[in-house]
């Protein structure tokens, strides 16, 4: 049977450069060319990419996003501005998404007066006067004088047992003196153009917190992006009514006040 020569002194044309190498040291690559050890090169792992599967299409146990209720955004230092003589309340609120639909805000954690607004004023926190139970549809408080004339208000109520908090959310359509009128049980206010989960009407002792709420309008400002589109608008600040005028010009509140939903807590 016929054997091959050793090639211990032959020479070998390599397919790549044409160059004379011994033949000792040439190599095949993956194209099947003869090329010198010195020229080879190995496949490129990008034509050979390992073969990838579709994606999942869904969870085998999915569970449901959790709805949560929206909660206080802080505001910056000193965010209320009034103006003498006028009941309009201006609110720096950067970036507050309020153009996006109806909103009713409440103010909590003011620290100080501002233009002579009262801090109860500007949270309008007031108590109820007398008990209430599930269905009644006029509420007296101790004093109805900064709230609107129609709104929605929040009385707070922690379950003496398990120590859930139960507010309720309730629409009033009139005011009279200290009363509130034509109201409507266990709802809920809508915030930044949504209408969060309705609170479930439930009785509530005398004296117990009650807090309104103002409806907030978006104040928009046009800037330049330096991009297209070449303006934007953006909102900043909204503005808030006032039932009485503010007596003087200033602006302040102080530090960490908040701002969210009439009811915050689930």
């Amino acid at each position: 049977m016929a054997r091959f020569a050793k090639g211990s002194r032959a020479l070998a044309i390599s397919d790549r450069s044409g160059a004379a190498f011994p033949y000792r040291e040439m190599v095949k690559e993956w194209t099947g060319a003869w090329v010198h050890i010195s020229e080879f090169e190995p496949k490129q792992p990008q034509l050979q990419p390992h073969p990838i599967g579709a994606d999942p299409q869904g969870l085998q146990h999915a569970r449901p996003a959790r709805v949560e209720f929206a909660v206080q955004n802080i505001l910056p230092e000193n965010p209320f501005t009034t103006t003498g003589g006028s009941p309009t309340l201006n609110v720096s609120f950067p970036s507050n998404q309020i153009n996006e639909g109806t909103t009713h805000v409440r103010f909590q954690a003011v620290k100080s007066t501002v233009g002579g607004v009262a801090i109860s004023t500007l949270e309008l926190s007031a108590e109820l006067n007398g008990a209430i139970n599930d269905t009644a549809t006029t509420i007296i408080l101790n004093d109805a004088t900064a709230f609107p004339t129609s709104g929605f208000i929040v009385i707070e109520k922690i379950n003496a047992t398990s120590g859930a908090y139960e507010n309720e959310t309730i629409e009033y359509t009139g005011k009279a003196g200290n009363n509130l009128t034509g109201c409507t049980r266990g709802t809920s206010a809508p915030y930044r153009g949504k209408i969060l989960a309705a609170t479930s009407a439930t009785s509530h002792p005398d004296k117990a917190k009650v807090f309104g709420s103002y409806l907030a309008t978006a104040v928009g400002t046009t800037e330049t992006t330096g991009a297209q589109p070449a303006t934007r608008t953006v909102y900043n600040s909204i503005t808030v009514p006032l039932v009485s005028n503010a007596t003087s010009t200033e602006t302040g509140g102080g530090f960490q006040c908040t701002i969210g939903p009439v009811n915050d807590r689930g």
